[in-house]
């Protein structure tokens, strides 16, 4: 076991220092690269077969409720980012400048889309004309670039792939179904095939996004207690619609303007993923898009029959998931760690011995938890093994998430959890952004969602004393 003591030893452990042991994985699983370009990564063929995966789970599911892909210029002019001021605004320290086109200067700047609202709102002034061209159900996968200071794998880059949904809508009633809908969809993933349990609920005034009415979030906590933002959706009104004077004809002949929404998600989920799942031994990743679900090592393979029998089962386990046969000579030991690295959900070894007994030996990649399965019954079994870890590692994360989760009632209390205990706060608040702003400049945490579902934990707000109007979760975030 030579081979595999030296890949454990290669991962910093979390404990000793967590962003070196996140950096570790996300290079020795062989994630991403470091680009030439500042702030920018490349995505390798592992780390891309991730990010397919949850494409693909996303993807069905926006089509079954009647989204349409489309794909937006990759430039936006100046004067179009313009119209709408708050927008422009929020994004402005971020944007990347396109100033010359070969030698000569542009006789307008191109701003690198950073978010795709405003060349959406420019299309669809065209395309809406009346009430029966409603609703517009459009969505894109493509990269954005936002100029980061500080940047880290996956979780902050200079460049970053999502998908970013833009709707517009008859009605207000319409367009606020669709944004809350959409976070479902979110949340439906992370829990469901992410095995990432999340809380659902609205950002704040001063956290939500630049030209939104209102933002709602998913939030998930990772190993350190620190909050990930995993999903984001955002209803705008038609603030948008009158900036860009898109209007339609209504039922009832009147002149009206559309209600627009916007949703997102990332490949920063991989980076939540990571630092949600992750040990010390490498990834631990959710069967639903891993990459290889099941890896089956030979063992002995020089020994008559074992590869054959062991391609045999490969061909098999195709049929109900994504198997991989490891038939390279390294040791069985250097395999084990190496999957183990890589997080595949489950690993098959099978030897001369197995074969005499018609079995194999199974085991999970979250506790490595050993079982003799009868190879008659191999595809029934490791369905129900992907389906055990799959719910294995979302209680695990709950349970995490609850034991790191402080109700608090005063500012004391808040101050002192928040310096002394990482994870999330549960505290009333007024409403007011004075007290929200004093909460992070005292204590260095911000609101992450007031949640769908409310609790009165006080009447006061934990900050000021007076009237509270929400319970918030607050943390230190990513």
């Amino acid at each position: 076991m030579a081979g595999q003591k030296k890949l454990v030893e290669a991962i910093t452990p979390m404990e000793e220092d967590f962003a070196r042991w996140y950096t570790d994985i996300v290079k020795k699983a062989e994630l991403m690269d470091y680009s030439s370009v500042r702030g920018c990564m490349v995505i390798e063929p592992y780390g891309w077969a991730i990010w397919e995966n949850i494409r693909d789970l996303l993807d069905k599911r926006f089509k079954e409720l009647g989204h349409q892909n489309v794909a937006m210029p990759l430039f936006i002019p100046e004067s179009l980012l313009q119209k709408e001021k708050d927008h422009v605004e929020g994004f402005a320290p971020e944007v990347a400048w396109v100033t010359h086109g070969g030698s000569e200067e542009l006789p307008e700047r191109l701003c690198v889309r950073p978010t795709s609202e405003t060349l959406f709102c420019d299309y669809y002034a065209r395309k809406i004309q009346s009430w029966r061209d409603l609703p517009k159900l459009y969505n894109q996968w493509c990269s954005v670039v936002r100029w980061e200071k500080t940047t880290r794998p996956f979780l902050r880059s200079v460049e970053f792939h999502w998908q970013e949904g833009h709707t517009m809508h008859e009605t207000a009633e319409e367009a606020k179904a669709e944004t809350e809908q959409m976070l479902r969809v979110y949340a439906e993933l992370c829990e469901n095939e992410l095995s990432i349990p999340v809380i659902k609920g609205r950002k704040t005034d001063k956290e939500k996004f630049a030209g939104a009415e209102m933002t709602y979030t998913i939030e998930a906590m990772m190993h350190d207690g620190k909050a990930l933002q995993s999903g984001t959706s955002h209803y705008f009104g038609d603030g948008f619609a009158r900036a860009f004077d898109i209007t339609f004809q209504g039922r009832d002949n009147s002149v009206c303007y559309p209600h627009q929404t916007s949703w997102g998600l990332s490949t920063r989920i991989i980076g939540g993923i990571i630092m949600t799942h992750g040990d010390n031994d490498g990834l631990v990743l959710p069967p639903a898009i891993a990459p290889i679900q099941v890896v089956i090592v030979p063992v002995a393979q020089h020994k008559e029959g074992v590869l054959e029998k062991a391609r045999e089962l490969e061909q098999r386990l195709k049929k109900v998931c994504r198997v991989l046969v490891d038939d390279s000579d390294q040791s069985p030991g250097w395999k084990f760690a190496q999957y183990e690295m890589k997080g595949v959900p489950i690993r098959l070894e099978i030897g001369p011995k197995d074969i005499e007994k018609d079995q194999c030996v199974l085991v999970r990649r979250t506790d490595r938890e050993k079982s003799f399965v009868s190879l008659a019954d191999l595809e029934q079994a490791v369905l129900d093994q992907l389906e055990a870890v799959r719910r294995g590692m979302y209680d695990t994360a709950l349970s995490r998430r609850e034991n790191m989760t402080y109700t608090v009632k005063t500012l004391d209390e808040f101050r002192e959890v928040a310096d002394q205990k990482p994870g999330f706060i549960k505290a009333m608040w007024c409403g007011s952004p004075e007290c929200e702003e004093k909460l992070k400049d005292l204590a260095g945490v911000s609101s992450r969602c007031m949640p769908f579902e409310q609790e009165q934990i006080t009447e006061t707000c934990v900050c000021c004393g007076q009237k509270a109007k929400a319970m918030v979760y607050w943390g230190k975030a990513y």
